[in-house]
């Protein structure tokens, strides 16, 4: 299959009739302008591989802006997003997407820049693209709609399952296809090609170069892929990994645990946000603090690390077997799901998992049935005593000494004589109100 020279059944088959006729549309437009267009990218690996990939991006001899301005002005409701500086534009409508470019070459001022870009022909293009899978293309204009454009051996690396990169300075050009490169590896079940694999080794220094900003978008591609744990381990053995970090590992303990993670989310796919917890987890604190900064962590991400951290630090609280509901909840309900959930995984303990799962699976979720404003009509004046009511009666129903909001009233009704004599209440641990 991978030697096919015309993909126009692929296409029909795999691709939805919508991006079919999306791209037989753009094909007319770009011919009556004397332009040719072409699919390229991932998508025409993923045809000649028959897998299913929807990210479609197409390069035109011409001005990609102008020509994304006039298809959407055939489109209701389409969406443009142009990037002058790289010659692309995103064309979006209802579910779909697009992303149209300027054939370019690019040069580098220095490793690790971004590039210069300048318009330049199909040839050179394809040239400049990562590796020799992802640099062919496919012919959109009518009249050549289908063909395959292979000029650097993509479909003899497809069916050796190799992958090469297009030149010798690529890894210096742009070190962040180190991380794709493993990524392609590793989803494809390929191997990096001998040379290809020793100038990876040799460029390794060459990730210095690149901004933790980028770096921690190619980590987090790498957290999305089906089975993230076997980029992981393949960066670890590479010395990549210790890049981001010398303290993160890519082992066996990992890999046991993404697997529960995606036990524990499925049917949908554990969140970066989870993984990152995990691949973390065993950083002091300092260590975490300086990743988080390296990475510039969003804070959503950086707080899960935060409190995965803190929270590991008080885990032995939790391996009293005997421990109530309601202390359980006091020791959890402060720290946010996903710390909580990858303590849960990354424990070891029956005890302490045991704790976890009670309360993610039922008392996180525990309330008490009166409010504020029944309380208030109790007689359980607004401010410090009101919130102490609703702590005890949470406490109440987390131990299962009250399971109805009858109960609850009857409950305040039997506090209201203590609570008028005095507002004083000991903290959540059940030993009920001070006299």
């Amino acid at each position: 299959m991978y030697q096919l020279n015309n993909l126009a059944r692929q296409i029909e088959k795999q691709l939805p009739a919508r991006l079919v006729e999306f791209m037989q549309e753009a094909g007319l437009v770009a011919a009556a302008q004397g332009q040719n267009l072409y699919l390229v990218g991932g998508v025409v690996r993923d045809l000649l591989l028959g897998r299913a990939n929807l990210d479609l991006d197409l390069a035109v001899t011409g001005n990609a802006i102008n020509l994304a301005w006039r298809l959407a002005g055939t489109i209701p409701a389409a969406k443009l997003t142009p990037n002058r500086h790289f010659f692309t534009a995103k064309l979006s409508w209802e579910n779909w997407s697009v992303d149209l470019a300027t054939t370019r070459s690019e040069t580098y001022a220095r490793p690790g820049a971004l590039p210069r870009v300048l318009s330049a022909s199909i040839e050179e293009d394809l040239f400049r693209r990562d590796f020799t899978i992802n640099a062919m293309a496919v012919e959109l204009i009518p009249g050549r709609w289908g063909e395959v454009i292979d000029l650097y051996g993509g479909r003899d690396d497809l069916e050796k399952g190799l992958i090469r990169i297009l030149h010798e300075d690529s890894f210096i050009d742009d070190a962040t296809r180190i991380w794709r490169g493993l990524r392609y590896e590793q989803r494809l079940d390929f191997k990096l090609e001998p040379k290809t694999l020793r100038l990876l080794k040799r460029d390794l220094p060459m990730l210095e170069t690149i901004s933790g900003d980028r770096i921690r978008h190619e980590l987090e591609l790498a957290l999305k892929e089906e089975l993230p744990e076997k980029v992981i381990r393949r960066a670890a053995n590479l010395k990549v990994l210790p890049e981001v970090h010398p303290g993160l590992k890519g082992d066996d303990w990992l890999a046991r645990k993404f697997e529960e993670a995606r036990q524990a989310s499925a049917p949908n796919p554990p969140s970066v946000e989870l993984y990152l917890a995990l691949l973390a987890y065993w950083l002091t604190e300092d260590q975490t603090g300086k990743l988080i900064s390296y990475l510039r962590l969003r804070k959503s991400h950086a707080r899960t690390l935060e409190e995965s951290g803190l929270l590991k630090a008080e885990l032995k609280a939790l391996a009293e077997p005997a421990l109530a509901p309601s202390r359980i909840y006091l020791l959890l309900h402060e720290y946010g799901l996903p710390a909580v959930t990858a303590n849960y995984l990354a424990t070891d303990s029956p005890t302490i998992k045991k704790h976890i799962g009670l309360f993610l699976t039922k008392l996180r979720n525990v309330k008490p049935s009166l409010t504020g404003r029944d309380l208030a009509k109790l007689g359980t004046a607004p401010g410090p005593q009101m919130k102490e009511v609703l702590r005890h009666l949470l406490e109440a129903r987390l131990d299962g000494k009250v399971t109805s909001k009858k109960g609850e009233v009857e409950m305040v009704e039997g506090w209201k004589d203590s609570i008028m004599k005095s507002p004083i209440f000991l903290s959540l641990d059940g030993r009920g109100i001070k006299r």
